[in-house]
């Protein structure tokens, strides 16, 4: 029985390494790539698009088709990284809709289709710290029916992006 106990000993300490180790290499985002600034500013509009009156429950019904976003030059960031970030948001949303890029060429939808369009702007001048600096930010998010131009939701987000951060 003693030669059981260090054989069992040295196997509790192997099981405790590798968990540690798996833990310690574990990333804190799914994509290094993206930081944490805009990934954070795109589970913000995923979670205020969930949350939008007009879309029925449950979510997993619902397709979202998303537009090319408009994004800001001023900010400095590219179209296609905020766009990742958002798609990214949504669906990591538990039970959320379906995530689609709308090319813009259809003219009808079903009942549980939404065209989310968003226009991520300069909300005023660079804000200087005296560690970093600030971009104030507008978001807007719209939603409407494939087809129709009258916005049937609509929502601005404000803050200020950390410059570093991106």
């Amino acid at each position: 029985m003693n030669a059981s106990l260090p054989r069992a000993t040295t196997l509790l300490a192997l099981t405790w390494l590798v968990l540690l180790a798996g833990c310690a290499g574990a990333p804190e985002r799914p994509d290094g790539n993206i930081r944490r600034a805009l990934f954070t500013l795109g589970e913000r509009a995923a979670g205020h698009v969930m949350a939008a009156p007009l879309l029925p429950r449950p979510a997993s019904d619902q397709v979202l088709l998303l537009a090319s976003p408009e994004v800001d030059a001023g900010l400095g960031i590219g179209d296609e990284r905020f766009q990742e970030s958002l798609v990214r948001a949504l669906l990591a949303v538990g039970d959320g809709p379906q995530v689609l890029d709308w090319g813009g060429g259809l003219t009808q939808g079903g009942d549980n289709q939404w065209r989310l369009e968003s226009r991520l702007t300069a909300d005023g001048p660079r804000l200087a710290l005296s560690d970093r600096e600030l971009l104030p930010y507008r978001l807007t998010l719209t939603l409407s029916r494939p087809g129709e131009e009258s916005t049937r939701w609509e929502e601005s987000l404000q803050g200020a992006l950390d410059a570093t951060a991106l």
